[in-house]
């Protein structure tokens, strides 16, 4: 299994706990990647959002680029898996920025690709905002003028959302980043097996994930592409015994009143086509963090993760809190790397 963490680019991940002592800075970033490549991780998922969707849209949100950027300059090892969403940037001006810095991190940048839901963020900012189906086919031409450019000396395209007449690109990356991308609808799926390396996941059990690989393997063997990476996301709590863990998620999960952000997660809701009959309980947690049940003992998190593995799993991307010191218990307790 290979150990990812997300970025705190919102300045924690708990929806109903106000202070997290990890906040929205680059100074906190900047030393919980060092850190974290010390604890042995392998990789650290930067969001991008330019509001807060955890604190709430008044709160500070890094920017992910240029926190990007920044981090390549100052780690050695570390895969730097940054979300990139396809309406908020021209994909040849992209090219041109992410070879760059993937020169900057020797060979270390990943794309997550995601197409936007936030159709409020998209009209504070001025920008397109696509309906469901219209985003996978705009991410699909995106998605082929970047690696057209990462590719080829001069690339012309011509299609419905995007032109590029005999375009250069260099530098070119160090090595052609690898493209995760998640989506749970027949258009992401299709889209994702055609053009994409990875396919990430929201947290669910095992019995859940399962099934989601065998079919994205089978629809990947039939597009003719090699075979793929799969990741998922998921909340843990490690302690030393399971009562103190189920302790931890019932402060974390306990809601007296509707947090800020309330009405982004429902926004959220109503633009996917995910289940849609979440607990308010998930809320506490994105990204349905909290199914995998990454909660309990050091020896009940491992049992869980190989079962995981057993499935085709091979990288989890961890939400924290507080995050330094939970990384650092987690990575001594369950990946005995410290």
């Amino acid at each position: 299994m290979r150990y990812g963490y997300w970025t705190p680019v919102f300045g924690g991940w708990l929806r109903n706990v106000a202070e997290e002592g990890m906040e929205a800075s680059w100074d906190y970033t900047r030393r919980l990647t060092q850190n974290a490549e010390r604890w042995g991780y392998d990789l650290t998922l930067i969001a991008e959002l330019n509001l807060n969707d955890i604190k709430g849209v008044d709160q500070p949100a890094l920017d992910a680029w240029s926190t990007a950027a920044a981090l390549a300059a100052v780690t050695e090892r570390i895969e730097l898996m940054v979300a990139v969403r396809p309406n908020f940037h021209q994909p040849a001006l992209f090219a041109k920025a992410a070879a760059n810095i993937d020169r900057i991190s020797g060979g270390r940048l990943a794309l997550n690709v995601v197409s936007s839901w936030w159709a409020d963020e998209a009209r504070q900012y001025g920008l397109q905002f696509d309906e469901h189906d219209d985003r996978y086919a705009r991410t699909s031409e995106w998605l082929n003028v970047v690696d057209g450019l990462w590719t080829q000396e001069r690339f012309s395209f011509s299609g419905q959302y995007y032109r590029t007449e005999a375009a250069i690109c260099a530098p070119k990356p160090a090595r052609r980043p690898t493209i995760y991308a998640g989506g749970e609808s027949e258009k992401a799926k299709t889209m994702i097996a055609a053009q994409c390396d990875a396919y990430v996941m929201h947290g669910d059990p095992v019995s859940a994930i399962a099934p989601k690989i065998a079919d994205m393997a089978q629809r990947r063997q039939a597009a003719g592409g090699s075979p793929m990476r799969y990741g998922m996301a998921a909340y843990a709590i490690v302690r030393d015994s399971e009562a103190e863990a189920k302790r931890e998620l019932e402060r974390i999960t306990t809601v007296s009143e509707l947090p800020a952000g309330y009405a982004n997660f429902d926004q959220w809701l109503s633009g996917t086509q995910l289940e849609r009959e979440l607990k308010i309980q998930e809320y506490s947690v994105s990204n349905r963090g909290l199914r995998p049940n990454l909660v309990g003992t050091p020896e009940q998190l491992k049992a869980r993760i190989e079962e995981y593995e057993a499935a085709g799993l091979d990288l989890l991307l961890l939400q924290m809190s507080p995050q330094a010191e939970e990384m650092e218990r987690f990575a001594q307790q369950v990946m005995g790397s410290v």
